[in-house]
């Protein structure tokens, strides 16, 4: 089975989290993808303190009408951060004849040297990277860290690399949208419309939680 991997903060899921899962998963050929909430996010402290229960919840609606997508509670299983290749390495225990498709963004790719283990991620998942307009065309292994370059060759088409276990990373050309959680939340505590940035139940169980109300903790 071919698994997209989707991970975030989801605070909230948005339409540009959909929107990209489907155009990877069209791409890629995957039989499903998974949208991963992290329980404790390593690079950056959670705004507005919203619990994981309430992420999960969120991103469990937006995705029940689609048969292909599925929420994923396994980073809020086990303790500590939520390193990205310690998920991994659990998912390949748990479904060790899957292939995996690690969806990311072109800033998280350009930074993938802050990443804990980062050099391990490349051996356990494919890279699929969602290049916004402009970015399609970049050279994928110029923007990695220079030590591990040497595992990496020129791929067909040219913007896809092979690593040296055999997976791949793909620069995607996205259909972007300019949606981000921040503007929700603050669109959110500024009484503001979030009508068709987030999907309407999930519009919904943020107004019957009242959540992202308090603007200073945004």
């Amino acid at each position: 089975m071919k698994t997209g991997i989707l991970g975030g903060t989801f605070n909230p899921i948005h339409l540009a989290h959909l929107r990209i899962a489907e155009e990877v998963r069209l791409a890629c050929g995957l039989d499903r993808v998974l949208f991963m909430p992290a329980a404790t996010p390593p690079h950056k402290p959670l705004a507005a303190d919203i619990s994981f229960a309430h992420r999960y919840a969120m991103v469990a609606a937006a995705v029940a009408d689609n048969p292909s997508f599925s929420a994923c509670d396994l980073e809020a299983q086990r303790p500590g951060k939520s390193y990205s290749v310690a998920t991994m390495e659990i998912l390949h225990r748990q479904f060790p004849d899957d292939e995996f498709y690690f969806i990311i963004g072109m800033d998280s790719y350009r930074a993938i040297d802050t990443w804990k283990d980062y050099s391990r991620l490349f051996e356990l998942t494919n890279l699929v990277v969602a290049a916004r307009p402009g970015h399609a065309g970049d050279d994928p292994l110029a923007l990695l860290p220079v030590v591990i370059r040497g595992q990496f060759c020129y791929d067909d088409p040219s913007n896809t690399l092979r690593h040296c276990s055999g997976n791949r990373v793909v620069l995607l050309k996205e259909t972007f949208l300019d949606i981000s959680s921040t503007r929700i939340r603050r669109q959110v505590a500024e009484q503001g419309s979030i009508r068709y940035l987030v999907p309407a139940v999930v519009e919904d169980y943020i107004r019957r939680h009242d959540l992202y109300r308090c603007r200073e903790r945004l």
